[in-house]
């Protein structure tokens, strides 16, 4: 899939981009640009690789001519530069926009003119019937790239979605801010134990892309199969790993969360189809799929929406097992 093809990732310095960069720098493409408004994280990730398959590109995606020039002679790109907390987009409203939707507007527009072969984009539980800004902006992102299939004409660009919740252990998650108020000695801050996350690793979530990017023949949104968690069990196992009495303080809830996450709504059901890993929603009455492309796909089995409160919890003893395996353990 990628033998002498050139990728951009778009957002490529955060958690995700590092992360997949390190994966594909184990195929035989022939090169990596990132794509990011991060100065110094292009210097950190670039001292880390030193590798010449990497091109470092400072530049925004609401920038569109900077946009253009990144991507001349790209193949695949991987989109996945948002404003993605939750508090910040409810108190900086517009600023979410003209990234997550006129940004995602921006890389549609300008694949189209370079004809690249596939762009996916990486969304998130949040998008489903969204309570925050956060996640009416990326249900956006999501509509823009799957609707572009309509109108794209004669290129041959194929535009694709993941969606998925928050990946264990990423930057500004609740996993690594809950291991260093621990570390230095502070009480650890929650809103309620009782609520519930989709746990995904990070490398679940390339597998999920590279998947994609393999069988995608354009206007899916793939949403992988995961357990879930209540806050109370990851504190739990936290503590108990760092071998530190348990000290919690309960904070109120933050603007826009969730006490339970969905990654499928019940209207999306009629939609949705399923592999063994995965499932799928696509519009089978829309007007470019060609559902015999399809013959892996069967109908899901859902019958409501796909919620953390309602699917298979991790045990304690599991989520610890998975934090020691994804080394996402901190040192003090």
């Amino acid at each position: 899939m990628f033998k002498n093809k050139k990728v951009l990732i778009t957002g490529g310095t955060g958690s995700l981009g590092k992360a997949l960069t390190k994966r594909l720098l184990k195929t035989d493409l022939s090169t990596i640009r990132i794509f990011s408004r991060e100065e110094f994280k292009q210097i950190e990730m670039e001292a880390e690789f030193h590798n010449d398959k990497l091109r470092f590109l400072i530049g925004d995606i609401r920038d569109k001519e900077r946009l253009s020039t990144a991507m001349k002679g790209i193949d695949i790109v991987i989109h996945a530069a948002a404003l993605k907390h939750v508090p910040i987009a409810e108190y900086n409203p517009f600023e979410a926009v003209k990234t997550n939707v006129n940004g995602t507007q921006n890389v549609i527009d300008v694949c189209l003119e370079n004809n690249i072969e596939i762009a996916l984009a990486v969304s998130t539980d949040k998008a489903v019937s969204p309570l925050n800004t956060y996640g009416a902006t990326k249900l956006l992102m999501e509509r823009l790239f799957v609707n572009a299939n309509y109108y794209k004409g004669d290129k041959k660009t194929k535009f694709v979605c993941v969606r998925y919740g928050n990946v264990l252990g990423s930057r500004g998650s609740i996993l690594p801010k809950m291991q260093k108020q621990i570390l230095h000695g502070e009480k650890v801050t929650i809103t309620d134990p009782t609520m519930t996350r989709f746990n995904i690793t990070m490398n679940q979530a390339i597998d999920l892309i590279l998947r994609s990017l393999d069988s995608s023949i354009g206007g899916e949104v793939f949403v992988p199969k995961l357990s879930t968690y209540t806050l109370k069990d990851l504190i739990d196992a936290v503590f108990e790993l760092t071998d530190v009495k348990k000290d919690i303080d309960i904070i109120s809830v933050r603007p826009g969360e969730k006490y339970h996450e969905s990654l499928i709504g019940a209207d999306e059901i009629r939609n949705t189809y399923e592999t063994d890993k995965d499932y799928v929603l696509i519009d089978k009455d829309i007007p470019f799929v060609n559902f015999t492309n399809f013959p892996y796909l069967e109908k899901t089995k859902l019958e409501k929406q796909y919620s953390s409160e309602k699917s298979t919890k991790l045990t304690k003893d599991e989520i610890k097992k998975i934090i020691k395996q994804e080394g996402l353990l901190l040192k003090k």
